[in-house]
């Protein structure tokens, strides 16, 4: 059973989602939370397998929030995905940069919604159909210059290459037939690439593989 923790200042949000997610038979509703402080607090009392959590709470916003799940060590297990109302969000690449898995609008799918707890539940980045690669790009380019890619000489060509792909945005599937090579060897090779520069997901292997150079914008097409 996936267990998730609601954050979101609107209770009518929140009860939506619950509807929708207690509704399936591999998710329930662990909790809920009506601002970031709150959310926080839950998130120790609860240990659930993933937070939606709005990017605007008041005492204290879903980024703040986020890192500090994401940069405690004791919940690790824990995935977020940040929730917005705005598809063009200037915080999107933050949000990803803070340690969340996955960036969706309010407005997606309910089908999408729940495809989205359950990836990041198996170690997937996500975002929403809204927020495009390109999006992605624009605000990495804004961010900080390419930091030394020292961390990049751990690994061998072949997980740098498979790095760079993920970085422009290619599934497992894609990245396997690009270097022609089964879906599982993609795989693989994605999760010893993490596993060396200690990436918390594949999110946070995107925007290494910005920060290092090792991707830069505008390689989209």
């Amino acid at each position: 059973m996936i267990r998730v923790l609601l954050a979101d200042d609107q209770s009518l949000v929140r009860a939506g989602f619950r509807a929708l997610l207690d509704a399936q038979p591999d998710i329930e509703v662990a909790g809920e939370a009506a601002d970031g402080a709150e959310a926080l607090r839950r998130v120790r009392e609860l240990r659930p397998d993933v937070v939606l959590m709005d990017i605007r709470m008041p005492l204290l916003d879903g980024l703040a929030a986020t890192r500090r799940i994401t940069g405690d060590a004791e919940l690790t297990e824990v995935k977020v995905v940040m929730l917005t109302t705005f598809e063009h969000d200037e915080y999107v690449f933050e949000a990803i940069r803070s340690g969340a898995s996955g960036f969706l609008v309010k407005d997606t799918e309910p089908d999408e919604l729940l495809r989205a707890v359950r990836a990041v539940v198996e170690g997937d980045a996500l975002l929403s159909p809204g927020v495009t690669r390109r999006l992605i790009a624009e605000f990495a380019a804004r961010s900080k210059e390419p930091a030394a890619a020292g961390g990049l000489a751990r690994l061998t060509e072949r997980e740098r290459e498979v790095m760079a792909l993920v970085g422009i945005g290619l599934s497992n599937d894609e990245i396997a037939r690009r270097l022609v090579v089964s879906p599982l060897t993609a795989k693989t090779h994605v999760s010893r690439t993490m596993v060396k520069l200690g990436a918390r997901d594949r999110a946070q292997l995107v925007v290494l593989a910005y920060e290092s150079g090792l991707v830069r914008p505008g390689w989209l097409g």
